[in-house]
């Protein structure tokens, strides 16, 4: 049985949309033509708890999965929009793809849940609805179970044919960047700096992997020493958890909540405890992130508010509408390739 408070909360959601989408008339607030909140009323109307129902199910069964589907909405977007190229798998026949480029290898989860829940909206309404709306609403869900916020996700995405890996090179943040470096690439997929605090915040749910925090534990930029600004005891349990030459896919929690959708993360930033370089930098290298850390971290409500906001914003980069891509039969797959790789039809013919 799905968790009723949230199928209220939908429920409440619902019947806000035919308000907001007349506010909104055939534009979205950050521009994206076409999107809105109540697309498949009508077509797929049982999508959001089909969705949740599934979604729960994965979060129940491994707590981490929350951060996982959340991650994935996040590295989907911000290569080529929310189109669901993430999800490709690699194919000779087309251009390589962004589950291998090294931002995502061994790293992003989650693909099997999108499968799953793939199935059963295929089931309830066939050829309906785009994987990428279905990854934009499982991230949802996936904030909300956990004790997250809920906005108004808009929907009438459509899926890419193709999938980009050295875009995924480019576009996706890495765990060593400087604050700096995290702004200019927020900046180049049109999100601010109050877009880039506020989700840095889904950090507050999950693990990193050793992979990501080798460097700063040991030869930070090239001193052959840590980096200054980690707090001395967390310092000393990470260097345990993750020794020089370890494994550097054993995990640790990115905040001590790490199953709540809470503000503690940027409590811990304010202690130095961040666990990644991307994390604690956004407190100790630029006053405008630093003020917005201190505010999130005294007020949880705000940061919800701006969190809800950015992901809408996130979530409406240059989405793919009408003819501009399709609606997946499988989501790791386009169509066309679906048709090619389909066995040839048997006719029966009577021996009479």
């Amino acid at each position: 049985m799905v968790r009723l408070g949230a199928q209220m909360s939908f429920l409440a959601l619902l019947a806000l949309t035919a308000a907001v989408s007349s506010a909104l008339g055939a534009e979205d607030s950050v521009g994206a033509t076409k999107l809105k909140p109540d697309f498949y009323v009508n077509t797929c109307p049982k999508l959001p708890f089909i969705v949740l129902e599934k979604v729960d199910a994965a979060i129940k069964k491994e707590s981490r999965m929350a951060a996982s589907l959340l991650r994935l909405h996040f590295h989907d977007c911000f290569v080529q929009g929310c189109d669901a190229s993430i999800l490709l798998d690699d194919d000779s026949r087309l251009p390589l793809g962004e589950k291998t480029s090294p931002p995502n290898l061994n790293s992003v989860r989650g693909y099997e849940v999108i499968d799953d829940i793939k199935a059963a909206v295929e089931a309830s309404c066939p050829k309906t609805v785009s994987c990428a709306d279905i990854t934009t609403l499982a991230a949802f869900w996936s904030v909300h179970l956990t004790g997250g916020p809920v906005w108004i996700p808009l929907f009438g995405r459509r899926d890419s044919l193709t999938a980009n890996f050295s875009a995924a090179l480019d576009f996706l943040p890495s765990p060593f960047s400087t604050n700096q470096g995290l702004k200019d690439g927020f900046k180049k997929v049109g999100l601010g700096v109050t877009n880039l605090v506020s989700l840095s915040g889904a950090h507050t749910l999950g693990f990193s992997r050793c992979a990501g925090l080798i460097p700063r534990l040991y030869n930070f930029n090239g001193t052959g020493l840590p980096d200054p600004t980690i707090e001395k005891g967390l310092l000393s349990t990470l260097q345990t958890t993750c020794p020089q030459g370890g494994d550097g896919n054993v995990t640790v929690p990115l905040d001590p909540t790490s199953k709540t959708f809470d503000n503690r993360y940027f409590k811990e930033l304010l202690l130095f405890k961040g666990i990644l370089n991307s994390d604690e930098v956004l407190f100790t290298q630029a006053k405008d992130t630093k003020g917005l850390v201190e505010t999130y971290a005294k007020n949880q409500t705000r940061f919800f508010n701006d969190f809800s906001a950015s992901m809408i914003k996130m979530g409406n980069m240059k989405p793919k509408t009408g003819k501009q891509g399709e609606i997946r039969l499988n989501c790791r797959k386009p169509n066309s390739l679906l048709l090619e790789d389909a066995e040839p039809l048997i006719q029966l013919v009577s021996d009479a």
